[in-house]
């Protein structure tokens, strides 16, 4: 039974320098194929059904591709690369929609509410992701050091880049530190010395959403990152800089962070009065 190679693949994943979420995504789509495969002799034809059974199931596109990304790889593992199938063809996305594009209002309303809450630490971390453009991921090495120095080195996804900090971010950080007494290493940890992980970080913000009054569909980590983009891209009009800046190996996944609300696509072409 596949379910039987599940924690080798989980080595083989690792031993390929896949980062701990990678990791523990593709474990579980593997284990969702392995068990829908039961004791049925693995082909393609059922790798084939696997995917339909997905897309049936009412998963969005990219979902699909996600979970076909992840059981490709488990293929590739067991050396049936022959019964690997193709992603959904997604048309590229004109504009966001308006119900899940974080504002820059709705940002500051969130650190407000973060600070009015006494959570410090949380205001200081949504304003460094969002100031920074680093996934929730690397929080971690946004350090002491790194502060002091104006830069952190980030290492992620097999590539490392150098991240810079603003002067009045570093300020903020420095102040923390100095009232929370922390003199070397990582900044944003727990009451036990550990880092803080997603998990904690997306909960606290979904605490915010009632008192800052902003959708919780809108209220996740990835879409300060997403902010960061937006703004960055308005002022330097940049796709390849910004892709090197957020860590993107493909311009085309950059393309996904900057484009703009149904709003604002809708008055750029009211702007182009072609109906006369």
């Amino acid at each position: 039974m596949l379910t039987e190679k599940i924690g080798a693949f989980a080595s083989y994943l690792m031993e390929n320098e896949k980062s701990p979420a990678t990791v523990e995504k593709y474990m579980r789509d593997a284990s969702a194929f392995a068990a829908f495969l039961g004791n049925r002799e693995l082909s393609r034809e059922f790798v084939l059904a696997y995917k339909q059974y997905i897309i049936d199931k009412g998963y969005a596109a990219r979902s699909v591709n996600s979970m076909i990304a992840s059981v490709n790889a488990f293929l590739e593992f067991l050396g049936r690369p022959e019964c690997k199938v193709k992603s959904l063809k997604i048309q590229r996305q004109v504009f966001c929609p308006e119900e899940k594009e974080l504002t820059r209002a709705e940002y500051q309303r969130l650190v407000d509410a973060a600070n009015r809450k006494g959570n410090e630490r949380l205001a200081l971390v949504i304003q460094t992701i969002c100031g920074t453009g680093i996934r929730v991921s690397e929080l971690r090495f946004i350090t002491v050091e790194a502060a002091n120095k104006g830069e952190a080195t980030v290492s992620c996804k097999g590539k490392t880049r150098t991240v810079f900090l603003v002067k009045e971010l570093r300020k903020k950080l420095h102040r923390y530190c100095t009232e929370q007494k922390i003199k070397t290493g990582c900044i944003f940890i727990t009451k036990t010395g550990r880092p803080m992980d997603r998990t904690t970080v997306w909960r606290e913000m979904k605490n915010l959403c009632r008192q800052a009054r902003v959708s919780p569909s809108k209220v996740f980590p990835h879409n300060l990152r997403h902010l960061f983009a937006r703004t960055f891209y308005g002022v330097e009009k940049d796709i390849a800089k910004l892709a090197d800046i957020l860590g993107h190996s493909s311009i085309d996944t950059t393309r996904i962070y900057i484009i703009s609300t149904g709003t604002e696509h809708r008055r750029k072409m009211e702007r182009m009065r072609l109906v006369i």
